[in-house]
């Protein structure tokens, strides 16, 4: 269906006071709304710069170069970002037991400045920069800012010789698996995923609400584009997340 009203918010609402254990699983559209651009959209990050595989920026050190100089800028685009009335109302739901928790493809720690705790992050985090060779892991924010000051990528203050990298998933780079894993067992048991924001069209992650409707869970997709997993949703909704979200909130109070 396209459109979002109160028939189809009372709805939704309905099937989250019902069910016994929810899963919102979040995509890049969930935060546009708080001035992050979709990477994938014209002008982002992705469409401006070639793609740094894992494997490059661990064997050289100009590759490393040109990864910080991409992360600075996305850095500089979500810095200061703050959650959205998307953000907050799932974050709200979290603290009221209508959700089990968030599975997130996003790296902008904004879901937990939202007011979330459970979340799986199954890209990592941006807010924090991880020594690939000790382990160590430091706030993003001062070595973004030493970078951009001195043009020369920072040198782990533990082992001195490690590769700083930003704690999120490149390319070339697998999942954390026991994140994932996790985020399985969570979409086997719900018995409502709410997939919002989402083209649901990178795996290994995008397949987890497929794997939710086939162990009997309802489907909700709520995102501005069509997505390939359409046609297994008991409802999908083209509207702005933000106001969607707070009609379903308003009538899950009411």
């Amino acid at each position: 269906m396209q459109g979002m009203n109160t028939e189809v918010a009372t709805k939704i609402a309905g099937w989250l006071a019902e069910a016994k254990n929810v899963v919102v699983f979040t995509g890049a559209g969930v935060s546009t709304e708080s001035g992050i651009p979709d990477f994938r959209s014209p002008g982002g990050v992705w469409s401006k710069y070639r793609t740094v595989y894992y494997d490059e920026f661990m064997a050289s050190a100009e590759a490393r170069h040109e990864y910080w100089q991409q992360k600075a800028e996305g850095h500089r685009e979500f810095a200061d970002a703050q959650p959205n009335d998307g953000h907050r109302v799932i974050g709200q739901w979290e603290r009221d037991g209508t959700i089990r928790g968030v599975v997130t493809q996003n790296i902008d720690g904004l879901h937990q400045m939202g007011g979330n705790r459970e979340v799986l992050e199954l890209h990592g985090t941006a807010r924090q920069i991880l020594c690939q060779d000790c382990g160590a892991r430091y706030e993003a924010g001062p070595l973004v800012a030493e970078f951009l000051e001195t043009d020369r990528v920072p040198e782990c203050g533990k082992c001195a010789t490690g590769r700083l990298k930003h704690a999120t998933i490149s390319f070339g780079q697998s999942l954390p698996a026991d994140v994932l894993r996790e985020a399985a067992q969570w979409c086997r048991q719900t018995d409502l995923l709410l997939a919002i924001g989402s083209s649901l069209v990178v795996s290994p992650a995008a397949d987890l609400p497929a794997t939710a409707v086939r162990n009997g869970a309802r489907l909700v997709i709520i995102n501005r584009d069509t997505t390939p997993l359409d046609s297994l949703a008991d409802e999908v909704i083209r509207e702005s997340i933000g106001t969607t979200l707070m009609a379903i909130n308003a009538c899950l109070a009411s």
